[in-house]
């Protein structure tokens, strides 16, 4: 959920994105990411036994948590995308809750534009020690940012909990297509999803010896689509930007709205 104004991204003088080869846009990367988490919210409601559908759906915060560190370095006004983040995820909660809890009111778990939000503001924050140029001093402050944002994620109960809230960090930490960050990116993406946020695990055998292979694991397959990113806008109507945050509490609405009439 990247923010625009007047039709272009606009970076204020800070670090660009290392473009070398892309084939998909900003558009595009939202596109997929919205349709991978309707597949997934489908199978939260209306197609419960149909795993492959949640499979295909760990593909989309990897997709959007990459995004929003791209909003933020492309904002001109970080005030007003803060503010309309606060706002779409204020709107997303009751829809969020009908599915999560069949309540208008469920305090057990919160969605995932507030998990973007403590995000944006924890990069924010690293940002502004960042740019002082003190390496001692920033290194050691991503650091603690980083496990702050693990406990407010996981005592707020955000969607992923405070593992989606250090993605969000690690994508900042680590933006830019070098080999090295490259690397980061994978071996972090693989202790967040196989570790902290594990869960369901898919039992197979090779050759007489039994593995495990973690679900949510499947959101690995966000890198090469991350990666494949070619730092360009794409279609850029104003329309499709705010499309973009309507899509979330809006298709939650309509699948709970379906879910009860078929239950």
């Amino acid at each position: 959920m990247t923010d625009i104004q007047n039709g272009k991204m606009v970076d204020p003088g800070k670090q660009s994105w290392n473009i070398k080869a892309g084939v998909f846009s900003s558009c595009m990367l939202h596109i997929i990411a919205m349709a991978c988490m309707l597949s997934d919210h489908m199978w939260a409601t209306l197609f419960p036994y149909v795993d492959i559908l949640t499979c295909i759906g760990r593909i989309a915060f990897p997709i959007f948590a990459f995004m929003i560190v791209e909003g933020f370095y492309h904002t001109s006004n970080f005030r007003r995308y803060l503010c309309r983040m606060l706002i779409f995820a204020v709107i997303s909660e009751v829809p969020f809750d009908l599915v999560s809890g069949d309540s208008v009111l469920y305090l057990f778990h919160q969605n995932v534009l507030w998990t973007f939000l403590i995000g944006l503001l924890l990069i924010a924050l690293i940002d502004k020690v960042r740019k002082t140029g003190k390496v001692w001093l920033w290194i050691p402050v991503a650091i603690v940012v980083t496990l702050v944002g693990y406990v407010i994620g996981t005592i707020t109960m955000v969607d992923f909990y405070g593992a989606g809230v250090v993605m969000v960090i690690m994508f900042y930490l680590f933006r830019g297509k070098e080999p090295w960050k490259l690397i980061a990116q994978l071996v972090c993406m693989y202790y967040i999803n196989a570790q902290l946020l594990s869960g369901y695990c898919y039992t197979f055998s090779i050759a007489g010896h039994s593995f495990e292979f973690p679900q949510q694991a499947f959101a690995l397959i966000a890198l090469p689509v991350i990666w494949l990113y070619n730092g360009k806008l794409g279609y850029h109507k104003k329309w499709f930007k705010y499309f973009c945050y309507a899509f979330y509490p809006g298709h939650l609405l309509v699948l709970y709205i379906i879910w009860q009439m078929v239950m």
